[in-house]
Order: C-alpha cells, then structure tokens, then sequence
C-alpha cells in the first residue's frame, strides 16, 4: 500500500502522526511492521507543495491499525478540520475528553494572544506553536499483567488443583477516554478433567417407564463416562411440581395418594417440588440404589415444575457437592413443557423468587408453596454464577420449544430423549462432548461506559471480528481471542472499575482492573484568586477559571464590555452572524447561550451536542456521542446514527460460517443472498445446489454414525432437523427436494428435504439404503456346474430326441419301401408276358385250366 500526502505542513504533521500511531498501537499489536519513511526526489508540484511518500507496508494484516492511521490523516489533512480546537475544552480535563489524540499546553505564557481553547490541540501542533514537551499534558493508555501462569495440558491428577485453562488470569488497563487498548487472551481445555453430574429426573407419572430404564444407569454411565474423565462423580434428584392448587390434587383423598382412583396405577407418592436424592459421589452403586427407591408421583395440569428443581440443583452447592474443580453438568430429564415465572400467580403464589437454596433437613425443596417459579433471566444467571452446563433431555415433540429456550439461557444445550430413555447413557456422552467442543467468552460485571469489542482465532487461525466463540474443537486445542477495550466517558475521580471475563462454565477467570486517565498532572497544583488571574479566579493548568462576572485570559474583563470594533473576533467568517448567532460576544470573545437540549460551545458557538442523526428518537442510537453535528460510535458501531452493529455473532450458523456463507452479516443480521436462501442465519435453502450434500451429512451422522460430522462429535449440534425414516420414500411431492447420494458400500441412499411452515426443516429418509446383495461364491460355482450339467443333459436330450425323430423317419420310409416291395402270390414280378408274332386262337376252358400258381381262371 502507497501513502501519499500533498501539502507541506499537512505532511509535517502525517508523519509525526503516523510514527504517534503507529508507537502507540504498536504495544496491542506485537506484529505490526514498521515502516521506514524516505524523502524522495520530486518535481516541484507547485511552489508550496511537495510530496511524502511511505515505502509498503502488509496493513492488510492488521486493519485496526490502518483504520486508526487514515483517521488520524483525515483529520489532520482536511483544511479547517480540528477536532481538538474546535471542542468545547475549557480545561485541561475536557480537553483530554474530545479525542484521545488531543493535548493541553500547560506553559504559562502559550496562547495569551488567542482564545482560550487554542490550549487544545495535537501534541505535534502545540510544539511547534511554541509549547515545550516538558509542559504538554497527553496520558496514554496502557497495559500490564498482573498473573499469568502457564496454560496446563492434564485436568485430573496430584495437580488438579492448580489447573489454568485461561491466560492471563489478571490484567490492569490503565485507559484514556475515547481511546482503544487491546489485549489477548488464550482459553486451552485441558484432557481429562474432571466432572460432576447430576441427573435430575421428573417422576410425574408419565415417566414411569424412563424410571424403570434408569434402574440401572449409574454403573453404565461411569463406565461410558471414565472413558472420557478419570475423575467422574454423579448425584441424582427428583422433581415433579407445586403441591398447590391448581398445579396439583389438593383434596385430602390425594395426599398421601395423588393416584387414588386412576385405574392404570392406582397407587403413586404425595406430590412434591424437588427432592434431593443423593449427593454426588464416586460411588456409583448408590445412585443405582436411589433409583430403585423411587416412585412416581402425579400433578394435575400437563407443565412440570422443573425450573424450581434446577435453580436449587444449581445454588444449593454444599449439599448437591458441587467442586470447583471440575466440570459441571446437570441433566434434566422430562417429558413435558415447564411452568415458567408468572405461573405461579393462578395458585396465589405472588413473590418472586429470591435465587436462593431453600432445602430443607430432608433435603426437600421448602419454598415451593411460597414463591412462585423462577425467570428465565434468574435461572441462567445463577447456572452461570455457578459454573454449571444445563443438559435438557426432552421428548421429540417438546424439542423445538427447549430449543428455543437454549438461547435464552447461556451454557445450556438440549437433546432427544427416547420414549423410554433408552438412549439417556448415549445423549450425556453426546452433549458432553458438545459442551467440551465449544469455548465461549463471557462478561461479568461490565462497566457500562466501556466498549468491548471481541475477534476470534479459533483452530484454523482465521481471525473472526465480531465472535466471542469457538466450536468444533478438540480436547487440548488452544483458542485465542483478542479483545478491545474502548472508554467512552470518565467515572467520578479516583474511580478503579473492574469486570471479570472467562468462558462458559469454567471456573478458571480473568480479572480485568480499569484506572481512567482522566486526569491531568496539572491540576495537583491549583490556585485559587491567583495574582495571574487578577485575583478574580483560579489558576489551573496554565489558564485562568474566573470568577462569576469576569472574563479573559486573564479575568481582565468584566462582562457586558464589548468593543464593538472588534467584533469581527466573534464571527466565524466575514459575512457571518457574531457567534453564530447562538451566542454573545463579551471581552473579543464568544459567550454562547444555554439550551434546553444540550450544551452549546465552541470558538464561535458553532457546535453543539444536540443535532446529529437519531435513530427511532434517540440520539446516535444510544451507541455514540454527539459532537458538532456529528456522531461518534462506541466501539462495535458504525453508522451515521450509530444504528449498525458490527458484532457478527448473531450471524454465525451451527457450522460456523457467517450466515452459512449464503449471505452477508449487515448490522447483526443476516443478508442472504443465495437465491431460495432463507433463516436467521441463512441456514434453510431447499434450492441451493448444495442443500443435498449438506444434509446428506447430517442422514450419515444421524443415521448412520458415519460421515464427517460423526468424527468430529458435531452431529448433535449441527443436525437438529427432525428425520423421519420409511421403508418406501414418496417421491411425488413437489414441496420437497429429491436427494440420492451413492454411500461408501457402493449402495445407494434415497432421501427427501423439505420446510414445514413452522420453519423447521424435515428429512424423510430410507431405513436402509438400497444395496445390491453380493452373491455366493459356492452359489455361483454350483450355479455354474449344474447349468454346464443341465446343458449337457439338455444337450444329449436333444440328440436323442433328433436320433430318435430321425431312426423313426427312416425305419417308416424302410417300412413304407417294404410295403411297396411286397406282391400277390399268383404274380411273379420277375415275369412279363410273351408277346407272340402270329395270331393264335386258343379256346381255355375256365374250369379245366389252372394257373401256375394254383388259382383258377
């Protein structure tokens, strides 16, 4: 990238402002490259301008540094623009607020011949207007790291105790108002650590057949669990719902028996809120024996009031056993909708709940009858206070609903659980290793006039600007996020502000101490009725405060003294109003005018706080400060309102890819333009050349166990669409999309993609898919012998057959030629009657002669 700037002075003061920018930015970004500045042999431009030229440098690899740069040229290069001079600064103070660039000349005898805010200006400005470096008053932001242990590699073991999964562990900002400080922070989950689990399982009636499969679920999820964990403890609990009317059966023939008269299980436990069962333990065998005490109990309305269980399950840590070392995971398992804050009014049930363990000496939850459920707010805020990932195991139909509910409480995750919770063992290892795939930043206790913006390196090495999460990780996998610290404004002096930042469901946090430089040296030696203020006002910073009445540089003037001959000191241009008509002028000076809609300042009152861009009434949005017509965005804002936020994790869809590269993140939201595309995150596009590949992944993983997704123990997170499997897939719907991939065994796999009107897409699939059966070498080997046999014996059968056809026809022709050859015994074949040559009369007398061969003639 070429810089060039044009103009003399201008370019004076670009280099010193690029080698300001580029020192101070340097200590957030340890990479940036340093550039050498050469003057170079030009023609003359003209008499009074030259040019400077910068050799390249690979900005590209740090935007925020060549954001900040072209601002600072900007500023300084436009003619008349000065955001320091053309502030409202009256003190040194106010003057550190405009712009974290702006300086204050403390020296006595600077400016006595301009206006007081001549004061305020870029540092490079005031020295060469005569201000001596000892006397500039420009504090700076800065850094330094108080802990910073080592990331550690191994969760459980001898050191399990001292195990760091995020760097550093304390910082301390030291921040100027307006200006921006970065620093980074790695997050690394360590293999191996260790976890506690504790099932929460409803016992309303309807779950009694998943009551019956757990029976034994304690000893099979150790060992599934000890896989994963060397050190893994579990706890079990109960739940069902208030025992108030009209959650519940209140009359006195259902206390002891809520069962009593239904005929399909006449007899079950009184109703009750949250009972905990066991706490958790490395003895697994005991949670098998909880679970065999158990029996059913029955509410009387359909929700279920499990949001009571899960807060005590998460705030009664002494009893439940939580330990501080180790992962959290609490399971609920149910199969209904829950009662939620507000319910409680129709039983009469008016206070909210304070958040805190009400377990009585029976372990039983006592407030049940006397607060009323808990808020979703209140319900994440103590899971997250407590460090504890929230599991909800739910029926199909409930699914969308909990779902839903995932994003109201951070930390949370939900999955499917079978009819009968055959399938409970697979879903808690499914959902921790969805838990321990993600790293997610969270903010306790943010100041609320600092800006923090957050950039995500996550695996790939790809920085993300807007994300605070990683996904698809490996146990191991270190992850770095680098956040920006913005200050909007100063608190009261002497104010020390602090947050804390760690990940979601860590213990491990990093402690982040603020100190405001907001205030100047100078002020440690103030006056008051100082003799260089005419004893009319205090010397402060090298300027006069004067007293009501007075004015000037040096409180010489009373007010009402106007020279009218030198008004034109007042006018911002000839031609103009005095003061901008805003104001009056007094002592050479402008005095501007009070208004009900903010403060009005500046040399020539030509600025105010009150006329830039609104958003739905609100100035700047509520995300910027007006200055001088202009608003200035918070960090994380743009804008010329201030309305447009450049955070982008919003966007991100379940595979990570910002609006599931089928769009554009545009103000939080997602733009898609894939045609057909269509979601929150541009998830759902049945027309999409790819929407078939995609899905093909989640039939595999679903399915199957097979494919990408399935090694990589993201299918549970990325495919939650519902998948229905027949054993003949309809294919003459024109709503669906026809799909059919070839699979690794050379078989072909048929499957439909569609979107229901409720938005949740829905893959009708084959059972199996559809396979050509091998066949049988010994098969195919008597195949071919008996059909050679067969040939052969049809083959014989046919010569037989035209031999016998054929000695047939010839022993009938003989037979026929025998026939013919036959001849009467009175005829001799071989005889032929003479002929004689003379005529001779003989008479024969019939019945004397006889013929030669005995006949009579």
């Amino acid at each position: 990238m070429w810089i060039i700037v044009q103009s003399c002075g201008v370019a004076s003061d670009f280099t010193h402002v690029f080698t300001n920018a580029v020192s101070a930015l340097d200590t957030n970004f340890s990479r940036v490259c340093r550039c050498d500045v050469e003057r170079m042999d030009t023609k003359k431009i003209s008499a009074t301008h030259d040019i400077k030229m910068w050799k390249p440098c690979p900005f590209t690899r740090h935007p925020a540094l060549l954001v900040y740069i072209v601002l600072e040229i900007f500023i300084h290069s436009v003619k008349g623009l000065n955001v320091c001079m053309s502030g409202s600064a009256t003190s040194c103070e106010e003057c550190l607020l405009i712009h974290p660039s702006c300086a204050w000349c403390v020296q006595e005898d600077f400016g006595q011949a301009r206006t007081l805010n001549s004061r305020c200006d870029f540092s490079q400005n005031l020295q060469k207007r005569g201000c001596d470096v000892p006397f500039i008053e420009n504090p700076r932001s800065g850094s330094s790291l108080l802990r910073s242990k080592p990331l550690s590699s191994k969760g459980s073991g001898v050191t399990q105790y001292d195990v760091i999964q995020i760097y550093p562990q304390k910082i301390s900002l030291s921040l100027r108002p307006g200006d921006q400080i970065s620093f980074e922070v790695q997050v690394r989950p360590v293999e191996d650590y260790p976890v506690d689990l504790y099932y929460l399982m409803d016992l309303s009636l309807s779950m009694k057949d998943d009551l019956d499969t757990i029976r034994n679920l304690g000893t099979k999820l150790a060992e599934e669990m000890r896989k994963l964990t060397s050190n893994f403890r579990l706890g079990f609990g109960s739940s069902v719902d208030k025992n108030i009317s009209p959650f519940s059966y209140t009359a006195p023939k259902y206390q002891d028996n809520p069962c009593n008269g239904y005929k399909l299980f006449p007899n079950c436990v009184p109703t009750f809120g949250f009972r905990h069962l066991l706490s958790l333990t490395d003895k697994v065998d005991r949670f098998n024996e909880e679970v065999q005490k158990q029996m059913v109990s029955r509410n009387r309305d359909a929700p279920e009031g499990g949001f009571d269980a899960i807060l005590q399950a998460a705030v009664c840590k002494e009893k439940i056993g939580w330990r501080k070392e180790a992962y959290h995971l609490l399971v609920f398992a149910t199969d209904d909708v829950p009662h939620l804050a507000l319910d409680g009014k129709l039983g009469g049930l008016v206070h909210p709940h304070d958040g805190q363990c009400h377990l009585n000496d029976k372990n039983e939850y006592s407030a049940a009858d006397k607060m009323d459920y808990p808020s979703l707010a209140l319900l994440g805020e103590k899971l997250a206070e407590n460090n504890i990932f929230l599991i909800f195991a739910v029926t199909k139909r409930h699914y969308v609903l909990y779902k839903n509910l995932t994003a109201l409480i951070p930390g949370t995750t939900v999955e499917i659980l079978d009819q009968d919770s055959k399938n409970i063992i697979q879903l808690i290892v499914n959902a921790y290793n969805n838990i321990r795939s993600k790293v997610e930043l969270s903010v306790w206790d943010h100041p609320e006039d600092l800006s923090l913006a957050f950039t995500a390196t996550c695996q790939d090495g790809q920085p993300l600007t807007g994300l605070r999460k990683c996904a698809d990780l490996k146990i191991g996998d270190t992850v770095s996020f680098n956040i920006t610290v913005d200050a909007r404004g100063c608190p009261p002096k002497g104010t020390r502000k602090s947050f804390t930042m760690r990940p979601v469901g860590f213990k491990d946090r990093l402690e982040v101490s603020v100190d405001y430089r907001c205030d100047c040296s100078c002020t440690y030696y103030t006056k008051t009725n100082s003799s260089r203020c005419n004893s009319a006002g205090t010397y402060s910073c090298g300027m006069c405060r004067c007293e009501p009445g007075y004015l000037g540089a040096r409180c010489e003037c009373e007010e009402g003294e106007v020279d009218h001959q030198h008004l034109s000191a007042c006018r911002e241009a000839e031609g103009k109003q005095v003061c901008s008509g805003r104001g009056e002028c007094s002592c050479n000076q402008c005095l501007c005018y009070e208004s009900e809609f903010g403060k009005i300042y500046g040399t020539f009152c030509e600025c105010d706080d009150f006329s830039c861009a609104r958003h739905k009434g609100i100035l700047c949005s509520g995300h910027g400060e007006c200055h001088c017509g202009e608003c200035k965005c918070h960090a994380g804002y743009i804008g010329d309102n201030c309305n447009c936020s450049t955070e982008t994790a919003s966007c991100v869809s379940d595979d990570g890819k910002i609006c599931s590269g089928r769009g554009s993140c545009v103000c939080g939201r997602c733009q898609c333009t894939e045609p057909g595309a269509f979601g929150d995150t541009c998830e759902k596009c049945p027309t999409c050349p790819d929407a078939c590949g995609t899905k093909r992944e989640c039939i595999e993983c679903r399915l199957f166990n097979t494919g990408r997704l399935a090694d990589n123990q993201t299918c549970q997170r990325m495919c939650k669409d519902e998948i229905i499997t027949v054993e003949t897939l309809k294919t003459d719907d024109s709503n669906t999309v026809q799909c059919v991939y070839k699979t690794e065994n050379d078989c072909v796999m048929k499957f439909t993609y569609s979107e229901h009107a409720n938005g949740q897409s829905v893959l009708t699939a084959l059972k199996e898919p559809e396979c050509a059966v091998a066949p049988n070498a010994m098969t195919v080997l008597l195949a071919v012998v008996g059909s050679i046999l067969l040939m052969g014996i049809v083959l014989l059968a046919l010569w037989k057959l035209v031999i016998t056809i054929h000695d047939r026809r010839e022993f009938s022709r003989f037979q026929s030629a025998r026939s013919r050859a036959r001849y009467e015994m009175a005829s001799n074949p071989v005889y032929k009657q003479s002929i004689p040559s003379h005529p001779m009369e003989t008479v024969f007398h019939m019945h004397s002669i006889k013929s030669c061969n005995g006949g009579v003639h």
